[in-house]
């Protein structure tokens, strides 16, 4: 079994169900709602030929983590993820025990599923709970109350040997004190793992346009900094430091598949509006599929697969990806791998700069990563070190 610490970047499957109850009005994810019941034979034996079609092209590999997405997965049925499951293992090699992930949503009729999902295979849940005060969970559009939210972190604290949940903060109007106060309480009902996102305005959005039209303020840069700020701080104080800029965990609890992406492994993308990146005869390529699922679905009947675009990365363009992906992570970057890709190493005068600036900074002599400070521009840094 393979662990986050042992730094690997691995090899994941990611399975994206498009489908959610509502769709709500931060998100720019590929979902959908649908007004009568979604097929679910009819997508999970698309799911199935999909892979068949993904594995024919990455040849036999040994999978690392396995992530089911959305949308909301958790409005699938328990044997609907079993047949997933059961998919990736007839497909590629999968080892007892690797980190194997259900998002899903707080309200009661979907808690129920838990045990059947545990059942299935599911050893990790990620809950998209994203406000512990139930006013701000109606502004995010959010179908559930805090009191479900904590019904199903209980839930799942009992069922799954893993769990994590995702909160929202720099709201409008939040002030430091009250994002502190909830953070606390996030953190006592927490088991290993939160992911805690800043408020981004995403085009095509219903917030999007609400901001355009000045009716829906978010806390500023300076205010967003020192929300930041205290997000670290109290993490770090109590045991969950972060690993990445918006995931927190207990030393050895780090998401193994969100890993994957960071350290720049190799993932591929099934379902609906799914991306994958992974190496064929060689280079590494870039796939992404069909987003709407009805068209998707058809698609693959008819092709066996959805996929209706990619590219082949060069050299240089993979060394840039390794760096955008790495600084995020608190273990920085292999410096090594990154001159072994680009053909050249960072430049040492950039380098020596920023960290005159205080936004990155050596681990030893063989990795890079960058400060607190950085994270707050790390587009800017990585920008700076790409030149």
């Amino acid at each position: 079994m393979t662990s986050a610490a042992d730094k690997t970047p691995g090899f994941g499957v990611y399975v994206h169900w498009p489908f959610c109850a509502a769709k709500c009005p931060y998100c720019d994810f590929n979902s959908h709602v649908r007004y009568q019941p979604v097929d679910q034979q009819r997508f999970v034996a698309a799911f199935e030929r999909e892979m068949a079609i993904m594995r024919a092209r990455t040849g036999p590999r040994e999978v690392t983590s396995i992530f089911i997405g959305g949308g909301t997965p958790s409005l699938m049925r328990p044997e609907t993820v079993e047949r997933i499951l059961n998919a990736v293992a007839a497909n590629w090699a999968v080892p007892a025990g690797i980190e194997v992930t259900l998002e899903a949503n707080p309200s009661s009729v979907e808690a129920e599923r838990f045990r059947g999902y545990r059942a299935a295979g599911v050893n990790r849940v990620s809950l998209g709970v994203q406000a512990l005060n139930d006013a701000d969970l109606r502004f995010l559009g959010r179908l559930h109350s805090v009191a479900e939210a904590v019904h199903a972190i209980e839930l799942a604290r009992e069922i799954f040997p893993r769990l994590s949940f995702d909160l929202i903060y720099a709201r409008p109007k939040q002030t430091v004190e009250a994002w502190a106060a909830e953070l606390e309480r996030a953190i006592s009902h927490a088991a290993d793992h939160l992911s805690l996102y800043q408020l981004t305005i995403e085009e095509g959005t219903r917030f999007h346009a609400l901001h355009e039209a000045g009716k829906l303020v978010i806390p500023d840069s300076d205010l967003a900094a020192e929300l930041y700020q205290v997000t670290q701080e109290i993490t770090a104080a109590r045991g969950l430091p972060a690993y990445e800029i918006s995931n927190h965990a207990r030393p050895g609890a780090e998401s193994r598949h969100n890993l994957v992406y960071w350290r720049y492994g190799e993932y591929v993308g099934i379902g609906p509006g799914a991306h994958g990146r992974f190496l064929e005869d060689g280079p590494r390529v870039v796939t992404f599929t069909e987003k709407t699922p009805e068209t998707w679905v058809g698609l693959v009947e008819e092709n066996g697969h959805g996929i209706v675009g990619g590219e082949t990365l060069t050299r240089s363009e993979e060394a840039d990806e390794l760096l955008l992906m790495g600084l995020r992570l608190a273990e920085g970057i292999d410096l090594a791998r990154y001159e072994a890709l680009a053909g050249r190493p960072l430049a040492s005068e950039r380098i020596a700069v920023l960290q005159e600036e205080h936004l990155v900074a050596p681990i030893g002599n063989s990795r890079l990563r960058a400060t607190p400070a950085g994270m707050i521009v790390l587009d800017a840094v990585v920008a700076d070190l790409a030149r």
